[in-house]
């Protein structure tokens, strides 16, 4: 495989992993707490 191939897919799996991750903590955080509607205070 040429140099370009590689860093495509390295860079590739990189950014999939990032965005696996971020959906992993984002589900996490969301678990923790209740959902709370906005408060009507004006």
């Amino acid at each position: 495989m040429s140099k370009e191939k590689i860093v495509a897919i390295v860079t590739g799996t990189i950014s999939i992993l990032l965005a696996v991750v971020y959906l992993v903590i984002v589900q996490i955080l969301d678990f923790r707490t209740e959902m709370l509607p906005a408060p009507l205070d004006w």
